[in-house]
C-alpha cells in the first residue's frame, strides 16, 4: 500500500518533470522558429548578394565589349589613314602590321581581364552560397541541441519513481 505521502512525492515530481518538459519543448519550438526566420533572412540576403555579383558582372563584361569594340574602330581608322597617306613598302607593311599586333594585344589583354574577373566572380558567388550554408548549419545545430535538452517521457516517469521511492525509504528507515 502506498503512503499519501509517498502518492503526494511522486505526483510533485511527476508534475514537475513533465513541467520541465513542456518548458524544454517549447524553448525546442523558439528555437526552431527563429531557424526557420534566420535561414529565410540568410536565403534572402545570399539572393541580393548574387544578384549583386552578377550584375558588376555584366557591367565589366558590356564595358569590356565597349572597349573592345573602341580599339577595334581605332585600329581600323589608323590602318584607314595609313592607306590614304598611299606609302607603300616594306616600312608601311611593318607599321600596318604593328597597328594589327597593338589591337590584338589590346584585345587579349581585355579577354584575359575579363577571363580574371568570371573567375573572380565564380569564387564570390561560391563564397556567398558557403555563408548561407554556414549560418543555416549554425541555427540547425542550435535547434537540435534546443530539441536535445527537452526529457524523455520515460525519464520523466522514471524521476517521479525514483522520487516516491526515496520517500518510501526515508519513510521506513
Amino acid at each position: 500500500m502506498c503512503s499519501p505521502l509517498v502518492a503526494a512525492s511522486a505526483g510533485i515530481s511527476l508534475f514537475q518533470g513533465l513541467a520541465m518538459r513542456s518548458a524544454a519543448q517549447d524553448a525546442a519550438e523558439q528555437a526552431y522558429q527563429v531557424e526557420l526566420e534566420g535561414v529565410a533572412n540568410a536565403e534572402t540576403d545570399k539572393r541580393n548578394k548574387q544578384a549583386a555579383l552578377m550584375e558588376q558582372q555584366s557591367d565589366k563584361e558590356k564595358t569590356s565589349a565597349q572597349d573592345k569594340f573602341a580599339k577595334t574602330i581605332d585600329s581600323l581608322r589608323a590602318r584607314a589613314a595609313l592607306l590614304a597617306s598611299e606609302r607603300s613598302g616594306v616600312s608601311f607593311g611593318l607599321i600596318l602590321q604593328d597597328n594589327e599586333r597593338q589591337a590584338a594585344n589590346y584585345r587579349e589583354s581585355i579577354r584575359q581581364s575579363l577571363e580574371s574577373a568570371r573567375r573572380q566572380h565564380t569564387r564570390s558567388i561560391q563564397q556567398t552560397e558557403a555563408q548561407y550554408q554556414s549560418i543555416r548549419n549554425q541555427y540547425r545545430s542550435q535547434t537540435q541541441e534546443a530539441y536535445n535538452q527537452i526529457p524523455s517521457l520515460g525519464s520523466v516517469l522514471l524521476g517521479a519513481a525514483s522520487s516516491g521511492l526515496r520517500t518510501q525509504i526515508a519513510l521506513n528507515g
